[in-house]
């Protein structure tokens, strides 16, 4: 009876070591990291090509936008210089001489000619005034050259405001025989001298050409 008791305990021993050796599960099997698989040529040309087209596309759009920043300087310079060169064009209209004939103060037809492309060119830009400077030749008295030159000043401010040229644009003065540009004492110095001169006093930095009709 003794021996049927024990040999039911090393049985109910060996059972309960079998059941606790099933409890232990093995861990679960790491999966080795995949060795990636060398690339081949096809594949490098490929990456190759790839990066070319991509460069010669960033050099293309690169060179393109520095030809459009310099075509936009190029313009900007362009038209500055045509700016300043119709500026210019206009302003020797404005100080045009006109001439007169010996002890006359009466316009000729070339003086009435060259104070018309004036005055398109005063009633565009009306910010500028300007000052006529009459001038005489040696012959005759200071006080007579004088009263002659600021008639001839005079006649020419008289035919721009017919034109519709605002009186307050423009002054006059007279410097008689004071200020010759020609020296001797011959009819060829006579008549550059017999002249009115004309001065831009304001206005005369930003010339606009007039709008046509």
């Amino acid at each position: 009876m003794a021996r049927m008791r024990r040999a039911a305990s090393l049985s109910l021993a060996l059972i309960s070591v079998v059941s606790i050796a099933a409890c232990k599960k093995k861990p679960p099997a790491v999966a080795p990291t995949p060795i990636p698989a060398a690339p081949n040529q096809d594949s490098i040309r490929a990456a190759e090509d790839a990066r070319r087209r991509a460069d010669s596309i960033a050099a293309a759009q690169a060179a393109a936008a520095d030809a459009a920043r310099r075509a936009r300087e190029d313009s900007i310079r362009n038209a500055e210089a045509a700016a300043a060169s119709e500026a210019s064009s206009l302003r020797a209209v404005l100080l045009t001489v006109i001439s007169f004939d010996y002890d006359k103060s009466d316009l000729r037809d070339d003086a009435r000619a060259a104070l018309d492309a004036k005055v398109p060119v005063l009633m565009a830009n009306t910010s500028v005034r300007i000052r006529i400077a009459g001038h005489t030749d040696e012959r005759g008295s200071t006080e007579y050259n004088l009263a002659l030159g600021q008639r001839r000043a005079t006649a020419a401010k008289a035919y721009l405001t017919s034109k519709g040229v605002p009186e307050d644009r423009i002054e006059t003065v007279s410097f008689g025989e004071e200020r010759p540009v020609a020296q001797g004492t011959d009819e060829s110095a006579y008549a550059q001298n017999r002249r009115d001169e004309f001065e831009i006093t304001t206005g005369g930095d930003r010339l606009v050409r007039p709008r046509t009709q």
